[in-house]
C-alpha cells in the first residue's frame, strides 16, 4: 500500500540543534546506524475497529500532514528568497521539507513485533527515504495493529509517543484537537534568532568551563580483552534492582533516576581510576511550553559531572546530595547549538594537548518514575535471584566507549550496557551491571553501596 500525504507547506533549514546532534551520532556510527532505529507498535483501540487498511491509511497520512517532521528528509541547502530561513548561516545538510508525496506501508499478517523488527532493520537513507516507515498487521482482512518505525532525525522516544497519541485520536475520532505544534523549521527559526543564541551561549560557558577540569576520557585504558565484534551490549532485567532504587528514591527524597545516575557514575569512576566521573545523559529537552508536543528529535547530551574527591561511594545520602544540583546543571546543558559544542572542545583539546570527550552516555528511556519505600528487605534480596543477563547486540561501530540504558521491562528494571570491549571486556560489562545492583540493594537498607568496581 502506499500512504498519500499533502501538508500545507514546504522549505529548507538548516538542522535545528538536537537534529544536528543526532546527525553527528549518526554519521560517527555508520555503517551501524541503525542502531539508531526505533519504533512503536499501536493495538487499534476498539472505538476504531472494525479498521480497514485504506482507513487505517488514511489517518497515517493524516498523521504525516500535521507532523512536518515526519515528511522531512536532509539534503543541501536550496536557494530560495522568498523563504525567511534564507538567512539562516548555510550548514549540511540541511533539513528539506516536502509538502505532498507517498510513503510506502507494508501490510502483513501474524506477530506485529517481527513486523517492528523487519521495518527497523535497516538504515535509513536520510536523503531518498521518508523518515517513517509504516506497516499495518491485519487478520480477516481488518488492522489490529500500526507499526511505526522511526528515523531518529525525525523524532526522539518523547517525540514518538506524541505521534503515537496523536495517531490513536485520528483513528478513534478522524482529527487531533487544537493547532499543530511548532515545527523544526521554525524551531529552527527561533535557535538562530538573539534569544536562541542567547541560551545557546549560556549552556556553551558551562560545557567549556567543565571540560576544562574533566578527565580527557573516561574509559582510556585498553582492556587488552577486545573481543570480535568490537562493541557489545549486556543487558539484566532486575526486579530487586527495580524496588531497591524504588525505596532509596523515596528515603531521599529524589528520583529514581537521579539514584541511578548518581550511582552508575560513581561505579565508572571506581572501574576507571578516575576521582571524577563526567558522564552525558541524554536529556528530552520538553521543558519549554512550545516543544511539549512536538514530534521531532529534541533530545541531546548534557554534561553530569560528579567529583569524587568530595565524596564518599560508601555514604549514600552524601553521593545524592551532590548528584541533584550536577544532574540540574547537566539537564540545563543538554539544550546547547552542538556547533559551539565542537568549536570549545577543539580549543580546549588544543589547550590540554589531547581531545576531550566523555565517551560515557546515560540514557533513562523510562516514561514513568516512582518511588515506594515500602519494600522490605527480604522481599528485595530473595528477588535477585530472579535477575537474567543476556547478550542481545553486537557490532563494528559505534560513536561512544560506554552507554548505559534504562528501560522498563516486564520483569524488573532493565539495565544494559552498550560498550567497545577494547577499552570495557566483555567479563568487565558483566561484572559492572552486577555490582551496581547488588551495591544499590545493600544501599536500600542502610548497607555501604560499595561501589568499588
Amino acid at each position: 500500500m502506499e500512504v498519500r500525504f499533502s501538508g500545507a507547506r514546504s522549505g529548507t533549514a538548516p538542522l535545528t540543534w538536537g537534529q544536528r546532534a543526532i546527525w553527528d551520532t549518526v554519521r560517527r556510527t555508520a555503517p551501524d546506524d541503525r542502531y539508531f532505529n526505533f519504533g512503536r507498535i499501536l493495538p487499534v483501540p476498539g472505538r476504531a475497529r472494525p479498521l480497514t487498511p485504506a482507513r487505517a491509511a488514511e489517518a497515517l497520512g493524516s498523521l504525516v500532514e500535521r507532523h512536518e517532521s515526519l515528511r522531512t528528509r536532509t539534503g543541501p541547502a536550496e536557494p530560495d528568497r522568498a523563504r525567511p530561513y534564507r538567512v539562516l548561516e548555510d550548514a549540511e545538510p540541511w533539513q528539506v521539507l516536502r509538502d505532498a508525496g507517498t510513503i510506502p506501508v507494508t501490510v502483513a499478517t501474524g506477530d506485529p513485533e517481527a513486523l517492528l523488527e523487519e521495518l527497523t532493520a535497516t538504515a535509513f537513507d536520510y536523503t531518498a527515504e521518508w523518515p517513517l516507515r509504516a506497516g499495518l498487521v491485519t487478520d480477516g482482512g481488518q488492522v489490529t495493529h500500526v507499526v511505526l518505525a522511526f528515523c531518529h532525525l525525525a523524532a526522539d522516544g518523547l517525540g514518538a509517543e506524541v505521534a503515537l497519541r496523536d495517531l490513536r485520536l485520528l483513528l478513534m475520532r478522524g482529527a487531533v484537537p487544537g493547532p499543530p505544534p511548532p515545527q523544526p523549521l521554525d524551531l529552527a527559526l527561533w535557535q538562530e534568532s538573539g534569544h536562541g543564541r542567547r541560551v545557546a551561549r549560556v549552556a556553551a560557558e558551562y560545557w567549556e568551563s567543565e571540560y576544562r577540569r574533566i578527565p580527557p576520557t573516561m574509559f582510556d585504558r585498553p582492556s587488552g580483552e577486545a573481543a570480535s565484534p568490537p562493541v557489545w551490549r549486556a543487558k539484566i532485567v532486575s526486579r530487586a534492582l527495580d524496588l531497591a532504587v524504588q525505596r532509596i528514591a523515596a528515603v531521599h527524597a529524589t528520583s529514581t533516576s537521579t539514584v541511578l545516575l548518581a550511582a552508575s557514575s560513581s561505579l565508572v569512576a571506581a572501574v576507571t581510576g578516575h576521582d571524577m566521573c563526567a558522564m552525558l545523559p541524554i536529556v528530552g529537552n520538553r521543558f519549554r511550553g512550545d516543544t511539549v508536543n512536538a514530534v521531532t528529535t529534541l533530545s541531546q547530551e548534557g554534561l553530569f559531572v560528579l567529583d569524587g574527591s568530595r565524596t564518599d561511594p560508601a555514604d549514600l545520602a552524601g553521593l545524592l546530595r551532590a548528584a541533584r544540583p550536577a544532574a540540574l546543571r547537566a539537564y540545563r546543558s543538554a539544550y546547547h547549538d552542538p556547533r559551539d559544542r565542537d568549536r570549545l572542545t577543539a580549543g580546549i583539546g588544543r589547550e590540554r594537548g589531547t581531545s576531550v570527550h566523555p565517551y560515557c552516555c546515560f540514557n533513562d528511556m523510562r516514561f514513568t518514575d516512582h518511588a515506594d519505600a515500602s519494600h522490605d528487605e527480604r522481599t528485595v534480596r530473595r528477588a535477585m535471584d530472579e535477575t537474567t543477563l543476556t547478550w542481545p547486540l553486537s557490532q563494528d561501530r559505534l560513536n561512544c566507549r560506554f552507554c548505559l540504558h534504562l528501560t522498563a521491562e516486564p520483569g524488573g528494571l532493565g539495565v544494559s550496557v552498550t560498550a567497545d570491549t577494547r577499552f570495557l571486556s566483555r567479563p568487565s560489562m558483566e561484572r559492572y551491571l552486577l555490582d551496581l545492583e547488588s551495591a544499590l540493594v545493600a544501599a536500600a537498607f542502610h548497607e555501604a553501596p560499595e561501589l568499588v568496581g
